[in-house]
Parts: C-alpha cells; structure tokens; sequence
C-alpha cells in the first residue's frame, strides 16, 4: 500500500469538502492531570436579558406600575417573584440549589452595545485598556496551573469565544457538527498517525470527542462504506435542541475529566414582543439546568452553574411591549455546592431617582466578584491571584455568601 503523509491526508480531506481549520484531526490538545475533584459551568446568555421581568421586585413599590404586564410570577421570598416559564427550575429552588444576584453588573457603562458589553463580561477586565486583551478570564484562570490537558476546559458552541480564548489548551465542540468515519478509514488514519506522537494523540483525542455522544465514529459498521468519509453529521437526537445538546455533552465531560465547560444560549434581545420571546428563551434554560442535574447524577453536588448576560434592559417597556439596552442585570447561579436557595444583592429602587440615567436599574455589585467567589470556592485559587490575574484590578472584599 501506497505511504501517505500527513499533508496527503489533509489535501484528500479538503477534496471531500471538509474544513481542515474545524477538524478535531487538526487541534493542537496537550495532556496533563486537573488539580480539582469541583466543577464549573459557564452560561453566556447572548443578548442582553431582561432580570427584572425573570426575577420579579413585586416588593417594590414602583415594580407595578412599570411593568403592568408581569403576572402569575412563581413566589420566592415575599418579595420577589419567578417568572412562570422557570416553573420547571422550581425543584431546584425548593432544594436549595438555585440562586439570584440581582442589580449586577459588568463595569461597562453608557454606550450599550451587544459586542462591547459581551468583550467585558468575557474578558473580565475593567480597564480601557479592553481593545488589547486577548484572553478570556477562565482560560486565565486554566493558566495558574501547569500541566493541564486539553479537555480539562471544553468551549462548546460553534466559534471560538472570548471567554475561553488563551494560552491555556481547551477543547471545542459543537453538538451540530461531527466526525464520522468509515471502519477502513479510521484503520488509515490511525496507520498514518502512529508513527507521530503529535498527531497520533490529536487524532485519539478527536475520536474520542466524537465519539463521547455515542453516535460518531464508525468502526467498520454496517453500510459504512455508503457514508462519505469525514461526513459532517449532526448527532443530536430527533427532538432534542440544540441547548440540550450541549448540556448533554457538558455533563458527560463533566462526569469523566472535565472540570470546566462554557458555552452560549442566544435569543435575550428582546426590543419587541419581550413576553413570548423571553418565555421561550426561560423555558430553554430551564430545559438546559434540568439536564444538567439529571445527567451530573452525584456530580452534580461539586458543580456550580453560573448564567451570565452582558447587561440588563430598561425598566420601562418600549413601543413594541419590548425593552431596551440597559444597564444593572441578573446573575442565575445553580449546582449542589451552593449554601442555600436565595436572591442576593443589594437592591437599588425603581423610584425614577433611584434609577441609573433615569432609566435603568442601577448596578450595586460587579458581576465578575460574584464568579471570582464561585471559582475561589470550586477550585481554591488565593484571592490575590483572583484580584490580580484572573481578574484584574478587582476588589474582593465583600463575599456575599453564596456558597457553603
């Protein structure tokens, strides 16, 4: 048989129309031990969402007259209230592995834009200096230690995002996209690729990544040699989304070597018709938090989930019955580590001098000290290291207490 090198491989691989720059064949992935038995979750919530309708200040005085549309919100404390498409969260709630931080923010101000707030809230960092940064806080975070491996950290989603990026290994996945091989060439790939330590712990890394969803790679199955070589598949189950995709994914990473996984969920910009979009994008999340708890099984008790968003919207509804960029926002945390069942922060007011700008409510914490305590708590990194490195310039002096 004919020897092929590694660049014959590639150039037949771009001829069957695959993307040589997506390929797992092809991700530099290093291989160490993880130092922690915690883990961490990261959820981007895209676009802006609206906390003050998914958590409700019915307590407020002003709460009412602002938001006339707010009804059957769920009860929490006797001041705030759930809104009813998080129905399915209420278990959590009831077992004290649900929690809020309202009036949050990143230190981003003024200007509103989607991309810019999103560079903070994942870059971490409060400077001017922003334009430079080149890392993400949790990929800063994976660079205090020494020896990890590629799948210690997983960025799930299509792209690569701020969050993760850095010097640090990481690995991606995105639950629409896969591998597939037939049986012969899965035999040729490993003959190529075992003479060379580089591509031949590569290669093992990306059978083993398509491979985790049980539907990715073939081993010389039947019809095999029907299927086009390195067909892009999508292996999600009929009626499964793709948000449960990728907390399906997480939590079987998360059980195995996996320590830390991010990943994104879109659909909170809600300029117009805030009442049916936002109660789809709840019932998504509540989907993803329900799969994350029943799939984590025992795990879940050393997991903390943190559900991050760039900034909040105004407190008053617009033309369309929808809201517009604001400011102060909602952080959701969830997972078996956290102390108890709570709405924390402390709360500004909705009285129009109470607002930020008369028109938005007004940030009394950073959102970046509240996952600074939770990556201190999972994984035991000193707070100076957490001020100075993962995120700089921070002041962690107040801990709110939301862990055990």
């Amino acid at each position: 048989m004919a020897q092929l090198s590694r660049r014959d491989l590639m150039l037949r691989a771009s001829a069957l129309g695959c993307s040589i720059a997506a390929s797992p064949l092809v991700t530099p992935i290093s291989f160490a031990d993880a130092p922690w038995d915690n883990r961490l979750v990261v959820i981007v919530l895209r676009g802006g969402m609206d906390g003050l309708d998914v958590v409700r200040p019915v307590g407020d005085p002003s709460f009412a007259a602002l938001r006339p549309d707010a009804r059957d919100g769920l009860p929490l404390d006797g001041y705030f209230e759930l809104h009813p498409a998080l129905a399915p969260v209420l278990p959590l709630w009831e077992a004290g592995e649900l929690a809020f931080v309202h009036a949050t923010s990143t230190p981003y101000r003024d200007h509103r834009s989607h991309f810019d707030g999103q560079d903070h809230l994942e870059a971490g960092f409060a400077t001017p200096e922003l334009g430079q940064v080149r890392d993400g806080w949790l990929n800063r975070l994976l660079q205090t230690q020494t020896g990890l491996r590629g799948d210690v950290a997983f960025s799930v989603g299509h792209g690569e995002t701020l969050l993760l990026r850095g010097a640090a290994p990481v690995s991606n996945w995105t639950p629409e996209v896969d591998l597939m091989m037939s049986g012969p060439t899965l035999l040729l790939a490993e003959r190529i690729m075992q003479n060379d330590p580089l591509f031949q712990a590569t290669f093992e890394e990306a059978v083993q990544i398509a491979g985790s969803d049980g539907d990715a790679v073939m081993h010389g199955m039947a019809g095999a040699a029907d299927v086009t070589d390195m067909e892009m598949m999508n292996p999600a189950p009929k009626g499964t989304s793709a948000d449960k995709a990728k907390a399906q994914f997480v939590a079987q990473r998360l059980t195995a070597d996996t320590r830390i996984a991010s990943f994104s969920m879109n659909g909170w910009d809600s300029h117009r018709g805030q009442e049916a979009l936002l109660s789809r994008s709840l019932a998504r999340l509540a989907d993803v938090l329900n799969v994350l708890r029943a799939d984590l099984g025992p795990v879940w008790a050393k997991t903390t989930v943190l559900a991050l968003t760039e900034f909040g919207r105004t407190v008053r509804l617009n033309g369309s019955r929808g809201t517009d960029h604001g400011t102060g926002g909602l952080m959701l945390l969830a997972g078996g580590t956290l102390a108890k069942s709570q709405v924390l922060g402390r709360w500004p007011g909705l009285s129009e001098a109470d607002l930020y700008q008369r028109r938005d409510l007004l940030p009394t914490s950073d959102v970046r000290a509240h996952a600074a305590w939770a990556i201190r708590h999972s994984f035991g990194l000193d707070r100076d290291l957490l001020e100075q490195t993962v995120f700089p310039n921070l002041d962690l002096s107040h801990d709110l207490g939301l862990f055990a």
